[in-house]
């Protein structure tokens, strides 16, 4: 097991830097950028003020337990249909709304909506793969086509709905919980 990675992971799954972290358990940067690289290892007591810092318990710190997801099957993702507004969702990482981000497939019929948001504090990315998606967002409206990538964060009331004759795609990863 390598102490010194696992520490930097944390650190950075934190958003410390070395000084940061240094500072809140009284050892330099010079010895946290030690450590991480593995060129010393900490006490027990030492890790356990680390552990502390960080949010980690030592069983958690130490469990390698089984790794993270990571290729998820068509078969695996999740389908949701409104034909009354014209869209249809398919979650295309079945265990996302535990995550960060939240990536979908939306498809919008022609004369489609998708359903209206509320402000959050969620960013969205949108890749439009086919036809064309109008975004309302508070009082301005963006239209995209194909290829068009959008990017914004949710603070006003937004809405994405068909802008053209035929069906759009849109790729839409959003953080929080936009779904």
């Amino acid at each position: 097991m390598q102490i010194g990675k696992k520490i930097k992971q944390l650190r950075l799954k934190k958003g410390l830097t070395q000084e940061e972290l240094g500072e809140r358990t009284d050892l330099s940067k010079g010895y946290i950028s030690q450590l991480e690289r593995d060129h010393t290892s900490p006490s027990i007591e030492t890790l356990f003020s680390l552990l502390e810092v960080l949010g980690s318990s030592p069983k958690e710190f130490f469990d390698d337990g089984p790794a993270a997801k990571v290729v998820f099957s068509k078969d695996e993702h999740i389908l949701n249909t409104d034909e009354d507004r014209g869209y249809s969702v398919r979650w295309l990482v079945s265990e996302s709304n535990e995550n960060e981000m939240e990536p979908v497939l939306l498809t919008l019929a022609p004369g489609g909506e998708f359903k209206e948001f509320e402000p959050s504090l969620s960013q969205t990315f949108i890749l439009v793969l086919e036809g064309q998606i109008l975004l309302q967002l508070g009082t301005e409206s963006y239209k995209a086509g194909a290829g068009d990538a959008l990017y914004y964060e949710a603070s006003h009331d937004h809405q994405l709905s068909n802008a053209g004759p035929g069906e759009a795609r849109c790729l839409l990863v959003a953080t929080e919980s936009y779904l």
